[in-house]
């Protein structure tokens, strides 16, 4: 969902928690980051990827942006949750043409919504060697829909804030972006992508560039905040510092081992229900690698409890290992303590208008 003209943007990501913001110029030596920071949010300013609060959203883009100064107002953010639609659908060989012309009818057949309610954007998918429709008149489309008022309340936001925003991505997609620019990978290497946020979980498989599957689950690390202030009776800001292996009240601190243990089980849970029905619908093989980003993928023994769980090898990703920084402006702890929740911002501050 691309508005304006191809132009230079900075990378703005709206969580439920906290706004990250990035800034990227493209080099003969590949990405020069120019600005990275982020914000807190109040609470329940955004819930479930809904504006509730947009004076309060306003105030801190501005704030953020007047801390970090950004050389542009043109600017990228993404959306997720119940009100965007991602799906991969199959329909009779035609040309782009003819594709343009029938895809709102298409979509119609897919899309939970009224087709009228929605932004529409799609891509046509290479046909993968050895799948079922290689050599067919059967062609893949991925779909992706976005109900108009959410964009819309997204764009008045940012223009409420004094930008332009010029790219509408996903989070998912924006993951897989920032990943692609820092990693190399085997064409036939099947990834799974969980960008673990406050409110949110987006799950994206992909392989060679193409995403396969997609699904937020609406679990992250405010759930561990919930579980630790009922078990001990804290604040929320309390629960946040206690999660993140901050001590406590106490001289000692709390064990809350046992609470994350829990919560980490539930959501690997839903994270195991989410690959095995991608498994059995996909017929595709064994996924080679899980890679974790967003702020909850930091827990303290996440990493280890993923890879026990799934039995796939995990790893936290770095939305700066190709990134160049001036090690005069940054320090490297300074951009190892963000960087688990940059991964997003990061994505969308290499996005161009126009591009595929």
């Amino acid at each position: 969902m691309l508005f304006g003209k191809r132009s230079h943007l900075f990378g703005l990501d709206i969580g439920s928690s906290s706004l990250k913001l990035a800034e990227l110029k493209k080099t003969s030596r590949g990405y020069q980051l120019v600005h990275a920071g982020m914000a807190p949010l109040p609470p329940d300013a955004i819930v479930e990827g809904a504006i509730m609060n947009a004076s309060a959203v306003v105030e801190a883009i501005r704030a953020l942006l007047a801390e970090h100064k950004p050389t542009t107002r043109n600017v990228a953010t993404s959306v997720s949750g119940h009100s965007v639609i991602i799906k991969k659908i199959s329909l009779p060989a035609m040309s782009r043409e003819e594709l343009a012309q029938s895809i709102q009818w298409e979509a119609e057949q897919y899309i939970p919504f009224n087709i009228h309610d929605v932004n529409l954007d799609y891509q046509i998918l290479p046909q993968q060697p050895g799948s079922d429709q290689e050599g067919s008149d059967q062609m893949s489309v991925l779909l992706v829909a976005a109900k108009k008022d959410l964009v819309e309340d997204y764009t008045a936001l940012l223009r409420e804030a004094d930008l332009r925003p010029v790219v509408i991505d996903v989070d998912s997609f924006a993951v897989q972006n920032m990943y692609e620019a820092n990693y190399e990978s085997e064409p036939d290497e099947l990834i799974a992508m969980f960008n673990m946020g406050a409110s949110v979980t987006n799950i994206n498989v992909f392989k060679g560039g193409i995403s396969l599957f997609t699904r937020d689950i609406h679990f992250g690390g405010n759930q561990f905040n919930e579980e630790i202030q009922k078990d001990l009776n804290v604040s929320y800001q309390e629960a946040e510092r206690l999660k993140l292996g901050a001590p406590g009240r106490d001289a000692s601190g709390p064990d809350i081992r046992p609470i994350l243990e829990h919560v980490t089980e539930a959501l690997l849970n839903e994270i195991q229900r989410s690959l095995e029905f991608f498994a059995a619908t996909s017929g595709e093989q064994r996924i080679h690698k899980v890679v974790l980003s967003g702020g909850c993928s930091c827990l303290p023994g996440l990493v280890e409890k993923t890879e026990e769980r799934l039995g796939i090898p995990v790893e936290l990703a770095d939305p700066f290992r190709r990134v160049v920084a001036d090690p005069h402006r940054w320090k490297p702890d300074e951009l190892r303590g963000i960087a688990p929740f940059m991964g997003v911002s990061v994505g969308l501050a290499i996005r161009r208008v126009g591009d595929q």
